[in-house]
């Protein structure tokens, strides 16, 4: 009987990571414990490497596939405007999820990149350039770590026994009370690169992963790499991750079917 051939790495998924470690070797690395920092007005830090980032995959993005970038350092208005004019294709990019730890020497950042088309991703590279760690994934063609198929490690024991991932800032106050207090889980980090956590999930680094509010750029090409690896998430409010609002996302995410679902009622039940 013959067997279908494996499904690899297509070519745009190859251009893509390709332009991302380029950027990152020229644009990210050279600046890491160097850099100058400023706040935004939401009060997050933005630096030099952001912007020359963002600037960097813009043009080499558009060279791979000529079609809007929205970025996290544009303007709302701007990043409304280009959501509106990328139905039919839309890239995605932070060019510098985890600022705070580039600019403090946390060796815990990354660079996402996404494609979506029709409000949907169908292409994610997160890069870790310090581990020189590269998830990727396209949409039914599985999830790769470094070009090798990703398989995470299986969940062993119980929710009581899982390491799950969380970032409380903007859950209600009762949830992050009772996660402070009560957990359901043996453990719980965060390392503030919500790409990255996405991809430990995926990788069966962590077992569970909360958070209580995502921008797009945040979870569009982890959230990819999770599903594709087999992993399963939801928003505390939605079933289906892809409702509410696209600017402001809640996630709940495990790579176990069981776990996700147990993880899933122990939040909602709160």
């Amino acid at each position: 009987m013959n067997r279908p051939a494996p499904i690899g790495i297509s070519a745009l998924l190859k251009a893509v990571i390709a332009a991302v470690k380029l950027v990152s070797a020229e644009e990210i690395m050279p600046r890491y414990l160097k850099v100058a920092h400023q706040h935004k007005s939401d009060g997050s830090l933005c630096t030099e490497a952001d912007i020359a980032t963002q600037a960097a995959l813009t043009k080499k993005l558009q060279a791979v596939l000529n079609v809007p970038v929205l970025g996290e350092e544009m303007s709302a208005a701007d990043q409304h405007a280009l959501w509106k004019a990328g139905h039919d294709g839309l890239w995605c990019v932070d060019p510098l999820d985890g600022t705070s730890n580039f600019v403090r020497g946390l060796p815990y950042f990354a660079v996402s990149v996404a494609l979506l088309r029709e409000g949907r991703s169908v292409l994610g590279v997160v890069y870790d350039p310090v581990a020189k760690e590269m998830f990727a994934a396209e949409q039914d063609r599985g999830a790769f770590l470094n070009s090798e198929k990703l398989v995470g490690r299986n969940a062993l024991g119980t929710l009581a026994q899982s390491l799950a991932s969380v970032d409380m800032k903007h859950l209600k106050k009762k949830l992050a009370s009772q996660l402070a207090t009560h957990p359901p889980c043996s453990s719980q980090r965060n390392f503030g690169a919500s790409a990255l956590d996405w991809c430990y999930t995926a990788a069966g680094r962590y077992d569970l992963y909360l958070h209580g509010g995502q921008k797009l750029w945040d979870y569009a090409a982890g959230s990819l790499i999770l599903s594709e690896s087999g992993g399963h998430a939801c928003s505390i409010e939605h079933d289906d991750l892809a409702q509410g609002d696209i600017w402001q996302r809640s996630v709940i995410a495990a790579r176990d079917e069981k776990l996700f679902e147990e993880w899933k009622n122990w939040i909602r039940a709160v």
